[in-house]
């Protein structure tokens, strides 16, 4: 068994793409996705993907899956009914929550406060109580909490949360009802916090484990279901799931702790892009990822995405290590419109979906998009995904119309503004990875994909000035090429709140060692040895009297050679471009963890034939662009059959299967040795 497959489910295709480990040969492909149950659509993709590639399903060895199934569950809704238990005193704690609401000044009267998951009705207070430091205080009143579950049962929970308050600190009592619950309950799962976040904040902490079990039997009866389904098919196989921090995770671990996995399919996009890109030499990137609907853009600083602690979705917003996306409402399937009041173009955040979807689709859309607007200016050709779609460019300059009406300006120029409106709401989200966190884009290559990325990416490598814009082959399922080429990653972390001068490098390092052990055996029950294990250290520190933290990376050699004061210094550091300034304050420990990765991938990326940089070959025909008020004719390539070392003048289009590369005027491409386009203003061309 030589092979892998990764698989992605997005809203309307499921993406995959097989992998030859012993070349690094790929074939890709897409199948409708199913909606209704996922499962389907990875199955019939599964079978597709084996005939198309002419083997046996038995002699895939691995497959790698992105989900949304946790996250639309928590969009749609569709959630399991959460039974809660807190500690006395603290029943209205989801209610309560954090004195923060989104928007300006009285963003409150408008502001409609998310209803949350687990109802008032369904939480029910256990009389106990553990301090700060893990002392029992109260015991647990066994009789009185039997008495309690009766609710719960009469309310035909499915699901049960144990959030105690300094729980993080001793999980004893939350250990000792986890017991009760599942005699009383013997059917349905249990999530503790003291597993799911072991830390303080007991708000977050509660909101995290409640979210899990929110999501927890809709994924892991998908996730078993699918399990069941695959071995089925293929016998053994290794069947692993993509975490949202963008490493993978079994099924088990998947099954208890769905919340790890609310972004998955972004961080699967990523994940992509940072393997095609080191493999081209480039380790700082800003991703630009565009689909349909909306645009995940994040930050790769030397090969590693920047990882946040908090993932939000929809109006969710909890404790949990993800990949730092930031998501903007702009994709090829967003709405231009000219409200009365103002005569002003706005684009998004509404979008045509994939039902109607664009007009240009012919599936009865009449309201103007980004890709009409793509088409009305000559940036798509007439025909998709390897000509199994035709577009209609009447429908496309009908639609588009109506805005040069309400505008009062020519059809051009209406679709130009949309466009130039869209691409200035990704260049916001860009900014907000890269200037705003203190980081020149000037720095970072731009990688573009998703199904409209590459249309975009040049446009928006001229705006942050980031270079070379890089479209990977395959661009339309990177996201597949990520899950098929990460690794497996576990995590461990405990509350530890000591002042520098409370404390010393020797007790963390203690602390340290033994979270690294916890995230060791994780991993070693999927299978990995120990030396193909990489670890890492990190601490959340703050200055004394802070009310948040920063990240801080440490390792062991550090903490034993120069004691505290390295991690120390490298907060100070991180504080200071941050926020422009360090204190001379004492320095104060708040979490500590420990993170394992299996050691990277050894697939490789295909390398494509050696040309001598005329790509003439490709040429299949000319289309007749506007840019920048100017009309231009541009070369359309067969990207298959681009060699490496060829040079693309622009402006030019670049059509694949599964995507479209537009090269504007005053810029050009050069095609490297996996096939990569990169692109640069003429400025940067070599003498």
């Amino acid at each position: 068994m030589q092979y892998r497959l990764g698989v992605d489910v997005g809203g309307t295709f499921t993406d995959l793409l097989l992998i030859d480990q012993s070349t690094g040969t790929t074939v890709r492909d897409k199948v409708p996705s199913t909606p209704a149950d996922p499962s389907i659509a990875v199955v019939n993709g599964l079978e597709r993907i084996c005939s198309k590639a002419n083997i046996s399903a038995t002699e895939i060895a691995h497959l790698m899956h992105g989900t949304t199934v946790a996250t639309n569950a928590i969009l749609e809704g569709k959630g399991a009914r959460v039974g809660l238990i807190v500690t006395e005193g603290f029943k209205q704690i989801l209610q309560v929550a954090r004195s923060f609401v989104p928007g300006g000044l009285a963003g409150w009267i408008i502001w409609p406060k998310p209803e949350p998951l687990a109802k008032l009705e369904d939480t029910i207070e256990a009389k106990e109580r553990i301090d700060a430091r893990g002392n029992v205080i109260r015991e647990l009143d066994v009789v009185k909490l039997r008495e309690d579950l009766e609710i719960l049962k009469a309310n035909n929970v499915e699901a049960v949360t144990i959030s105690l308050i300094n729980s993080f600190s001793n999980d004893t009592h939350e250990q000792k009802i986890a017991e009760i619950v599942s005699e009383v309950f013997p059917e349905i799962p249990i999530s503790l916090s003291s597993k799911i976040l072991p830390e303080i904040k007991e708000y977050e902490r509660t909101l995290t484990t409640v979210a899990n079990s929110y999501v927890r039997p809709t994924a892991s009866r998908y996730l078993n279901r699918l399990d069941s389904e695959l071995k089925s098919r293929t016998g053994e196989l290794l069947f692993h799931i993509l975490r949202s921090d963008g490493g993978l995770m079994g099924v088990d671990v998947a099954s208890q702790a769905p919340v790890s996995m609310l972004m998955s399919g972004p961080a699967g996009g990523v994940s992509g892009a940072v393997w095609i890109a080191s493999q081209a030499g480039y380790k700082n990137l800003l991703t630009l990822d565009m689909g349909g609907t909306s645009t995940d853009v994040a930050l790769v600083q030397n090969g590693v995405a920047s990882i946040g602690r908090e993932t939000s979705v929809g109006d969710l917003t909890i404790r949990s290590s993800s990949v730092d996306v930031r998501t903007v409402g702009a994709g090829g399937g967003s709405i231009a419109h000219v409200p009365e009041l103002t005569k002003a173009l706005r684009v998004g955040p509404q979008s045509a979906g994939a039902v109607p979807g664009p007009a240009s689709y012919g599936h009865g859309g009449t309201q103007p998009t980004v890709t009409d607007a793509n088409v009305v200016l000559g940036y798509l050709p007439t025909s998709l995904l390897g000509g199994e779609m035709q577009l209609d460019r009447e429908a496309a300059f009908k639609a588009v119309g109506t805005v040069a009406d309400a505008l009062g300006v020519d059809v051009y120029s209406a679709a130009a503004g949309i466009v130039n409106i869209v691409n200035e709401n990704m260049f916001g989200a860009l900014r907000l990875v890269s200037v705003q966190q203190g980081y020149d884009p000037r720095d970072y290559a731009l990688i573009g994909f998703g199904g409209a990325g590459p249309l975009h990416a040049n446009a928006l490598g001229s705006l942050m000035s980031s270079w070379p814009v890089i479209i990977p082959p395959s661009p339309g399922v990177l996201c597949a090429y990520g899950d098929a080429t990460t690794t497996l990653r576990a995590e461990s972390s405990r509350t530890f709140i000591r002042q520098f001068s409370d404390t010393s490098a020797e007790e963390v390092v203690k602390q340290l060692q033994d979270l690294l052990l916890e995230a060791k055996t994780e991993l070693t029950k999927e299978g990995v040895t120990e030396d193909e294990m990489e670890e890492r250290f990190e601490l959340d520190l703050r200055y004394h009297g802070q009310g948040f933290e920063v990240t801080t990376q440490v390792s062991i050699g550090e903490l034993k050679t120069e004691g505290l004061k390295a991690a120390g210094d490298r907060f100070d550091r991180e504080h200071e471009r941050l926020f422009t300034f360090a204190l001379d304050s004492q320095h104060e420990i708040v979490n500590l963890r420990a993170v394992v990765t299996a050691k990277d991938s050894i697939v490789s990326a295909p390398t494509i034939n050696q040309g001598d940089g005329d790509p003439s070959q490709a040429i299949s025909g000319e289309s007749e662009i506007r840019y920048a008020g100017e009309i231009y004719i541009a070369k359309i390539y067969n990207r298959q059959l681009l060699e490496s070392g060829d040079t693309i003048e622009g402006p030019a289009i670049l059509v694949e299967m599964d995507s479209t590369t537009l090269i504007i005027p005053g810029h050009f491409g050069k095609i490297d040795n996996f096939g990569n386009v990169l692109i640069r203003p003429n400025t940067q061309r070599e003498a």
